[in-house]
């Protein structure tokens, strides 16, 4: 006679009594996907290399845009500021300030020759652009075209020198700027509307509105000069009474 069947065989146990449960298999490990290199892996030099194409355009078109509309440097070729400016310094040039707001005495302004009497001299392409980036950097004297003078006479007023004294409508103004004013006599003269008077601060050996230059148009003016940039020990802010 049979017996009862045999009931389900209970979990091993361990020594001290707890219940062991069987670890289940582990995983067999992936071989580890090949990941593509780092972008910055995949640049390096050759990266930079084939990018400075469009860096180089990039920085002339910003270079244009900063000449020919914001600011420009420009390189004084002659005495006639001294001692405000001396040979060889570099000044920059804000070209919007009197989009917005008028000419005043004291001002220091570059502007384009009143009587102009030739053109630029012929340049090809390669030396044009080499004359447009040293120029506006202030490397270069730039156009023959470009003086640079101190206003001292505004439209519609009467101007007149003294012994080296100017007159402004009858009244003596004060020049702290000067060195040497010279002792020559300017009959009284009406500026005319839209023009402004100018000289240079070595009034001795400046050919300025006196002279060959006489009444400049406002239309002519490039800009102000507001910073002496070069050289550095003499780097200042060029103000109205410097």
């Amino acid at each position: 006679m049979s017996g009862p069947p045999p009931a389900d065989r209970p979990p091993d146990k361990d020594g001290e009594g707890r219940t062991a449960v069987a670890e289940a298999e582990p995983a067999k490990r992936q071989p580890p996907k090949h990941r593509p290199p780092k972008e910055e892996e995949q640049g390096g030099f050759l990266g930079f290399f084939r990018e400075l194409p469009g860096l180089i355009i990039i920085a002339f078109l910003l270079a244009l845009l900063i000449k020919t509309f914001l600011v420009q440097a420009f390189f004084i070729p002659s005495a006639s500021m001294v001692p405000t400016l001396k040979v060889g310094d570099r000044v920059l040039v804000n070209k919007l300030v009197y989009d917005f707001g008028e000419t005043q005495r004291g001002d220091i302004i570059v502007f384009e020759d009143p009587h102009p009497t030739g053109g630029e001299p012929q340049r090809n392409p390669l030396q044009a652009l080499w004359h447009w980036l040293t120029e506006g950097l202030g490397f270069s004297t730039g156009s023959e075209q470009d003086f640079i003078k101190r206003v001292v006479g505004l439209p519609g007023e009467t101007i007149e020198m003294r012994k080296g004294k100017v007159f402004i409508d009858g009244q003596r103004i004060e020049e702290p700027y000067l060195v040497r004013p010279g002792n020559g006599d300017y009959e009284p003269k009406v500026i005319p509307e839209g023009h402004v008077f100018v000289m240079g601060d070595n009034r001795p050996n400046s050919s300025d509105s006196r002279s060959i230059l006489g009444f400049i148009p406002e239309d002519k003016i490039v800009g102000k000069a507001f910073v002496l940039l070069w050289p550095p020990s003499r780097m200042e802010w060029l103000g109205d009474d410097d």
